[in-house]
């Protein structure tokens, strides 16, 4: 690719925000473009009312524009084959295939693939009926966990504290339907003990690239209770994962998938994110997802000194052998400032206040998420508002700017953790 590149992110969140932020410091980009994106995106890329999963429209702005770059956020286009999608119009995109996405996209897949590999992950058995599954979860026990196969907006996995709220989440997949088509299929596997960490590497289909580790927060409450969220804030690096874990996760989890990946007849070409958790025995894999984090994104992206459209370039031109990534000494966390009522129902429309207070201190970031702009003020317009990421010398640093800039932001029923770090913290 020449030089002064346009452009166009896929997405509309947090982790879209992060995206554009971090490309337009490229010196070798001259326009971002964002689809859909958000109130907080517009400040610096032209945002376009495309869906994110309207391959159809996004292929023909695609072409109109003369992009050449696409960026995937989300997973959903990623699954729905956009990237073929492109690659048949001859246009540059950055994210995995169809088939490569199945490891996010198919909790089957990407199980059998880990056995095929010798990849180390919980054990587990793969019901479509619901007799066999009601036997099995019986005789196991619990805490068990369940999850639908497909993509559930983060909500398809069930951990279950004894046998009957087991079973109850079997029936709601298989029998009544609960998840639709992503629920025909379920995988019941052993509940792991450990702490949970997440490790995201660049993948150019034969190398790959990895990050430093991040911890994200995925549930509602403070000491990580209630429901499961989208993400409720995320730091990085994560003490729970030291130099010499990073490099056995390398070796034993990221380099096996992409080689088994590639062995399967679908080389895996952009981001491997792996959820891990950090067992007696060393660390397992929970899942995979194709995509960047959000909100460990935000985060990640604080931290990078590295130029990103260039190790895009790289992952594509598959020359990531030789690539480095730059990272400051510090460390960062985001802290998610979501809508009262979130993850069930929330009201859209509120007015927020303290966004220029807060962008002005000194190493805090704030990205917008759902937020959009009503008479010139900015309003939320989802579940998660904004991630206000602080960037400090130490853990404990980085914690206070990141609550120091939540502090001066204020909207109707705005809710968040207090507790965001605080494993990081207590080792």
């Amino acid at each position: 690719m020449g030089s002064r590149l346009k452009i166009l992110v896929i997405g509309g969140g947090g982790r879209e925000h992060a995206l554009v932020w971090k490309l337009a410091k490229s010196a070798r980009v001259k326009q971002i473009y964002a689809a859909p994106g958000n109130a907080g995106i517009a400040q610096i890329a032209t945002c376009v009312d495309i869906s994110a999963e309207d391959i159809d429209q996004l292929i023909q702005f695609a072409l109109e524009n003369r992009i050449d770059l696409t960026v995937v956020g989300p997973e959903a286009p990623l699954t729905l084959g956009i990237v073929d999608r492109f690659h048949q119009k001859g246009l540059q995109i950055f994210g995995p295939s169809a088939k490569a996405s199945q490891i996010e996209g198919s909790k089957v897949f990407a199980k059998n693939l880990m056995v095929y590999a010798g990849i180390p992950t919980a054990e587990f058995e793969i019901f479509e009926t619901i007799d066999p599954a009601i036997s099995y979860i019986k005789e196991k026990g619990a805490p068990i966990v369940i999850k639908a196969d497909g993509l559930a907006a983060g909500k398809g996995a069930i951990v279950a504290k004894n046998v009957n709220e087991a079973l109850r989440a079997a029936q709601d997949m298989l029998v009544k339907g609960l998840f639709g088509v992503a629920g025909k299929r379920i995988v019941v596997e052993e509940y792991l003990q450990g702490e949970e960490a997440s490790v995201l590497a660049f993948s150019d289909g034969k190398s790959v690239l990895t990050m430093i580790s991040t911890q994200d927060h995925k549930q509602i409450y403070d000491g990580d209770k209630g429901p499961n969220t989208g993400g409720m804030g995320a730091y990085a690096p994560a003490p729970v994962v030291d130099k010499n874990m990073l490099t056995d996760i390398e070796e034993r989890i990221l380099k096996l998938t992409v080689r088994e990946m590639d062995g399967q007849g679908c080389p895996y070409v952009g981001v491997l994110y792996a959820g891990l958790i950090i067992t007696e025995e060393g660390p397992k894999v929970l899942e995979f997802n194709c995509r960047f984090g959000d909100p460990e994104t935000q985060p990640l992206f604080a931290l990078m000194e590295t130029d990103l459209f260039e190790i895009m370039e790289k992952t594509l031109a598959q020359d990531l052998k030789a690539t480095r990534i730059e990272w400051t000494n510090q460390h960062a966390v985001c802290v998610v400032l979501a809508s009262g009522g979130y993850p069930s129902r929330y009201q859209k429309g509120k007015t927020i206040g303290g966004l220029n207070e807060a962008s002005a201190l000194k190493n805090v970031v704030v990205f917008h998420a759902g937020t959009a702009l009503s008479d010139r003020k900015y309003v939320t317009s989802g579940g998660r508002v904004l991630g206000v990421t602080g960037l400090g010398d130490s853990l404990e640093g980085a914690v206070e700017r990141a609550y120091e800039g939540v502090d001066r932001i204020s909207f109707e029923a705005m809710y968040y953790r207090r507790d965001i770090a605080a494993k990081g913290l207590a080792r």
